[in-house]
């Protein structure tokens, strides 16, 4: 290894919650540094959870979290000349980072009215096992298991 590991940086808690998943959810939503329009895009969207759905935000926010992250992704492996696809385990930051990438991504993608509107209707797919978060996470485990034969690749 030529360079030295980055360092974690350490996450400040949310002022609302107190949570550190919902801080890094608002930091991936975060564009062009206006955290201010980030926060409330995310309050929105779990305040509109709980009118709407009548079930605490922060709990549906983080069981949509929890069915979202994947266990299991594949990674481009070199040998010899042909490159294979290898599956493995997903590390659990890493795990978070991409169900936290994948709610903002097919939550921007809805067809609703405002981003938080987006966002509450996503969460709340997601928390139900149902959305496209979750198809993308079982799409990502099917190439993973298609790929099983590769596995003694991983080193």
């Amino acid at each position: 290894m030529r360079k030295k590991q980055a360092e974690k940086r350490i996450v400040t808690l949310d002022p609302k919650y107190n949570d550190i998943l919902v801080s890094r959810f608002i930091n991936c939503i975060l564009k062009e540094g206006k955290k201010h329009l980030a926060r409330r895009i995310v309050y929105n969207a779990i305040e509109s959870i709980e009118k709407k759905y009548k079930s605490t935000g922060l709990d549906v926010f983080r069981k949509a979290l929890n069915n979202v992250k994947p266990l299991l992704e594949i990674r481009a492996r070199r040998v010899g000349g042909a490159t294979y696809q290898v599956p493995t385990e997903v590390r659990e930051d890493r795990s978070i980072a991409l169900a936290i990438r994948w709610l903002i991504r097919y939550a921007s993608e809805r067809k609703d009215k405002s981003m938080s509107e987006k966002l509450a209707s996503e969460l709340f797919a997601a928390s139900n096992n149902e959305g496209s978060s979750i198809k993308k996470k079982e799409d990502t485990h099917k190439m993973a298991e298609a790929n099983k034969a590769f596995a003694h690749f991983k080193w």
